[in-house]
């Protein structure tokens, strides 16, 4: 009997890498000294690409950018060119936007909590610099806009599993600029031919993820929590849930929705997640259990439950059938996975 064993298909994703290898374009970043855009700017650089990046470094950090240096060659490295300030500046913003292709824009104020005590703030970085960087692409001539909105557009429409074209009223001063974003890319694409795409991200995680602070995302702050020893508090009863995504998923969303050519995939919204909900409760079990496989010493200590937080959602879950329809988009990392990459940096990174 003839027995043949087939390598599994490439996907659109490792299709488009060979293509981008042979065939460099220019891109620009914004918010690059970010979790994301740190990430995104490792992977371009991987790949050749030409990148240019935009950073203030008010939530940014230099590590992060030091820590791509060390992961890629000189000579990709040099691909490399960051101009530093904030997209408040629309004269920066047209001058990182010069000779650009592919607009790739994650700066922003992330913060739910920060934007319910800094409207103002969030405003200013959400709305009037995502403004100046549509006019500075524009302007450009760049072929595509690229930019981060957030599943916190879905507000509070308690409908399951997240569907694109169905929203509810924004919760917070944050969701409220997310979802003007992406008003103004829809106007940008039928008045000044823009094309653009939208990518709501879920819960994103993975390494270079900050632990520290009053507004740090709930993974990399329990695992800083469980290697320090101390205790991880839970808002509820534990059973509400996320769908988390890791980050290499959100650059392969990236990379696809920047070169994808089909014109029925442009100016579009996509939800970008694993398509999976996960409890607190679950959440907990998994990161404690992996760090004491690795370290037995750690205590087999349990969660302190506190109220819920007010406006919290309560249920998360993302469909994500058209990202896979339309831009080819297919989770490469499966939740427990993405965890343990995770993890191995934060063992390496915290003290």
């Amino acid at each position: 009997m003839d027995v043949r064993h087939h390598k599994p298909a490439a996907s659109p994703y490792d299709k488009l890498r060979g293509r981008l290898k042979s065939a460099p374009r220019t891109w620009l970043i914004t918010g690059v000294a970010g979790f994301i855009g740190s990430h995104l700017l490792e992977t371009l650089l991987k790949l050749d690409q030409r990148v240019r990046g935009l950073d203030d470094f008010s939530s940014g950090k230099a590590q992060n950018l030091e820590a791509v240096q060390t992961l890629v060659t000189p000579s990709q490295w040099g691909r490399f060119h960051l101009c530093k300030g904030d997209v408040a500046n629309l004269e920066l913003c047209r001058e990182a936007c010069a000779g650009v292709e592919i607009v790739l824009h994650h700066a922003a104020l992330v913060s739910v909590p920060l934007s319910l005590e800094k409207p103002l703030l969030c405003h200013s970085s959400n709305v009037t610099g995502y403004l100046n960087m549509l006019l500075a692409a524009r302007d450009a001539g760049s072929k595509r806009f690229v930019y981060a909105s957030s599943s916190a557009v879905y507000g509070d429409d308690a409908t399951l599993p997240k569907v694109e074209d169905k929203v509810g009223r924004p919760l917070s001063p944050y969701a409220a600029t997310k979802a003007m974003n992406e008003v103004y890319a829809d106007v940008f694409a039928r008045l000044y031919g823009l094309p653009s795409i939208g990518l709501r991200y879920f819960n994103v995680f993975g390494p270079r993820q900050d632990p520290a602070g009053g507004y740090a995302a709930v993974i990399p702050k329990w695992i800083a929590a469980l290697l320090k020893r101390e205790p991880i508090f839970i808002n509820g009863d534990g059973e509400t849930t996320r769908d988390f995504c890791f980050v290499e998923d959100v650059v392969q969303a990236n990379l696809l929705a920047g070169t994808v050519a089909d014109v029925q995939a442009l100016n579009q919204i996509y939800n970008i997640a694993l398509g999976k909900q996960t409890t607190l409760n679950q959440l907990f079990q998994l990161l404690r259990d992996i760090l004491r496989q690795k370290t037995p010493s750690l205590p087999d200590q349990k969660p302190v439950y506190l109220d819920f937080r007010p406006d919290d959602v309560r249920h998360s879950l993302a469909d994500i059938t058209k990202a896979a329809r339309l831009l080819g988009y297919a989770p490469a990392y499966e939740f427990q996975q993405g965890l343990e990459l995770a993890m191995e940096w934060y063992e390496r990174n915290i003290a």
